[in-house]
């Protein structure tokens, strides 16, 4: 079987300048980005979609995008692959005191465990060390300077609140939050009112990110909790159109009101719960 080294080698003869393939070596730290998201979207998708046969493929994917910035990063001389595993390797070892405490990696694992709670407190404590020492360098002017501005827009709402709130700027709990979103839910309705296409478009991303609040005070996840309502949509719709199918019409025939009682018997059938006709 081909090794970690043998996709290194196959990456530097892609881009080989003279030999290379063309599209290869034309690319950039930045063109590579959208391909980098997409692989990661995919590993999620597979696992989501428990197709662990694929499952493999795009992990393989995915690291060829990690291969592939070493590899521009090396033509460059800024650093290699060897140092990307090393700089990773350091960070989970420095991060895990409770596993590795003389920081050794093949020391015994003779340690005490420590409870699920207890680690994610440590942890936490540990990287607001970290950032902390960032923010004696120059230019880190702000606790939110390392969230990437690539993140999906409902993760990176979580992250800066989650930032935000380890130094005291949140609110006390989740009952709170819940009366802003209903507070950003009327002004949705003002602007609404006032026909202003640009302040509708301010109220909804703000009622947006107040729900991320809520979600991240319950302790929910919104990036996962929307790609479940996703997939519920995505299952309830194709019940639609499979329904009509089966009496052979189509949908663009149907009311909304007969739509929506498929959507109904659609919901039922999920529960498992009797249909009503």
């Amino acid at each position: 079987m081909y090794q970690l080294k043998d996709l290194l080698s196959l990456m530097a003869r892609l881009r080989d300048p003279q030999y290379g393939c063309p599209w290869d070596i034309k690319q950039t730290y930045a063109t590579i980005v959208p391909y980098t998201l997409e692989e990661a979207y995919e590993v999620a998708d597979a696992i989501e979609r428990s197709d662990f046969e694929h499952l493999q493929g795009e992990l393989g994917d995915l690291l060829f995008q990690v291969v592939y910035y070493s590899q521009l990063a090396r033509e460059e001389g800024r650093f290699e692959f060897d140092g990307v595993v090393d700089s990773i390797t350091r960070k989970l070892i420095r991060r895990h005191p409770h596993v590795f405490p003389t920081g050794d990696l093949y020391a015994p694992l003779d340690t005490p465990r420590l409870t699920e709670e207890q680690v994610k407190h440590r942890w936490e404590e540990i990287k607001a060390q970290e950032r902390a020492e960032k923010a004696k360098a120059p230019e880190q002017l702000s606790l939110l300077d390392d969230v990437p501005q690539a993140l999906p827009a409902l993760a990176r709402s979580a992250k800066l609140q989650k930032r935000a709130a380890g130094v005291g700027f949140d609110w006390p709990a989740a009952l709170p939050v819940l009366d802003k979103v209903r507070e950003e839910l009327d002004e949705v309705l003002e602007a609404m009112a006032g026909d202003d296409k640009d302040a509708v478009a301010e109220e909804i991303g703000d009622l947006l990110f107040s729900v991320v609040n809520l979600a991240r005070h319950l302790k929910v996840d919104p990036e996962n909790a929307l790609r479940g309502a996703n997939g519920k949509f995505d299952r309830r719709f194709r019940f639609i159109e499979q329904a009509l199918r089966d009496t052979h019409r189509p949908i663009e025939d149907c009311t909304l009101d007969e739509l929506d009682a498929l959507w109904g018997e659609a919901k039922r059938q999920e529960k498992n719960l009797p249909s009503c006709g």
